[in-house]
């Protein structure tokens, strides 16, 4: 299955992704990396986020990868009973699944925030531009430009990763 992962972080952000990345590639083998894009916190007053996409392809169904995302989560600093809208060494979230499309427990896919983030649907969108959400037949592309930009700023950040400089296949 091809997934989609969103990847922030506030707290270290170059050490935190660094080592965030280096644990999904143990876990999953290889990754696409997209660029990463640097914003302001949304919902809460707090340090710019850093954000990126990457893809990986796993045989785990939608909950147990949803169970060993947040051990990773974990194992990197992320408090069990985390506040919604708040500083995070790490945080990672399933954007896609393949083609899901609908409510899967606490799990709503595709991920409501691509519509309405910048600092997701603009590395998603460069990392599979052509990829229409299956529940729109919009392509990520197609998404980016028609999203106000202005509205949400982002800059990339320059950053290399075991001395790959994203956006890459690491």
């Amino acid at each position: 299955m091809k997934v989609y992962l969103g990847i922030g972080s506030n707290i270290a952000p170059r050490e935190s992704i660094a080592s965030g990345l280096a644990a999904l590639r143990e876990e999953f083998g290889q990754l696409e990396a997209s660029s990463v894009y640097e914003s302001e916190s949304v919902g809460f007053t707090g340090p710019r986020f850093w954000n990126l996409v990457v893809s990986i392809n796993t045989a785990l169904d939608l909950l147990p990868l949803q169970d060993r995302l947040r051990a990773i989560e974990y194992t990197h600093g992320r408090p069990i009973n985390a506040a919604r809208n708040s500083s995070r060494a790490l945080d990672i979230d399933i954007l896609l699944y393949g083609d899901y499309c609908g409510f899967y427990e606490h799990l709503e896919l595709p991920r409501p925030e691509i519509h309405y983030n910048a600092f997701v649907l603009r590395p998603l969108a460069e990392l599979a531009p052509d990829r229409a959400l299956p529940n729109i037949n919009i392509s990520l592309r197609e998404l980016w430009q028609r999203f106000d930009q202005a509205k949400q700023p982002l800059a990339r950040i320059p950053y290399v990763f075991c001395g790959v400089e994203l956006p890459a296949i690491l």
